[in-house]
């Protein structure tokens, strides 16, 4: 799996989040005007939010498996599957969050992610004349309910910054329907997520820009596809993982 394109996107992460919270931090030494002073005191305030998401799958590979041929005989494929570059998708929801304490809340934010995954399936035993191995490749387009319910602790707020960080456990429902590619997902996932972000209290609202990970707690490979598959020659391809856990990168910007 080639990381390059994941470098990219977090220096560019980093430095969006830096420009945008770079002129309070330099106010940080002075006292200033403080912008909506009493809008975390309010037990429950709701908001929009918008973003861009990176969707992997880490898979286990079975190895070497053994291919019954149309004319009854057998031999032997290995057949290696990875998910080889990350595609940006979007993301849009909205978010309810509920004040337990100071420095403690509770956040709801229904979000629906647009994006896929590109999947290399390399065969190690159909070689070109030059030893290259065969490859097919996969665009899985998947479009995910996201119901994410996180604690948000917040440090004390100074002039018009917070920064806070998150953890919670976020229910995924995979809306991508049937189909007769290689690999198939399920229905439901089920993410834990970490991140971080900082509050930026404005005039008129208040914008935070977060950024999380989530990782999936259970394996989210339909192993039932495979024996759907129409097309024989597919089959070994799909049988070739033991296992799959998505993963994705989410950078969010909220309006509340």
């Amino acid at each position: 799996m080639s990381y390059k394109n994941v470098i990219r996107h977090l220096i560019l992460v980093s430095f969006i989040i830096y420009n945008l919270s770079f002129p309070f931090s330099a106010a940080a030494q002075t006292r200033r005007v403080q912008y909506k002073p009493y809008i975390d005191l309010r037990p429950m305030h709701f908001g929009i939010n918008v973003g861009m998401n990176l969707q992997d799958i880490e898979f286990e590979n079975v190895g070497p498996q053994t291919i019954t041929l149309e004319d009854g005989t057998t031999m032997q494929q290995t057949i290696v599957t990875d998910a080889d570059k990350w595609t940006a998708g979007f993301s849009v929801g909205v978010t309810a969050d509920m004040r337990l304490s100071n420095h403690l809340n509770l956040r709801l934010s229904p979000t629906m992610h647009f994006g896929a995954k590109h999947l290399t399936l390399h065969n190690l035993t159909q070689l070109s004349p030059e030893g290259i191995p065969h490859e097919e490749h996969q665009d899985m387009k998947n479009t995910y309910i996201s119901i994410p319910l996180d604690l948000k602790f917040s440090a004390q707020r100074w002039n018009n910054y917070r920064p806070y960080l998150i953890a919670g456990i976020n229910q995924m429902i995979n809306l991508t329907g049937k189909d007769q590619e290689y690999i198939r997902l399920k229905k439901s996932d089920t993410m834990i997520e970490i991140g971080m972000g900082c509050d930026l209290y404005l005039p008129f609202f208040k914008l935070i820009p977060e950024i999380k990970f989530c990782y999936s707690l259970i394996d989210a490979l339909d192993k039932n596809h495979p024996n759907e598959l129409m097309d024989e020659n597919k089959k070994m391809y799909a049988n070739s993982v033991r296992s799959g856990h998505t993963k994705m990168i989410v950078l969010t910007f909220y309006f509340e």
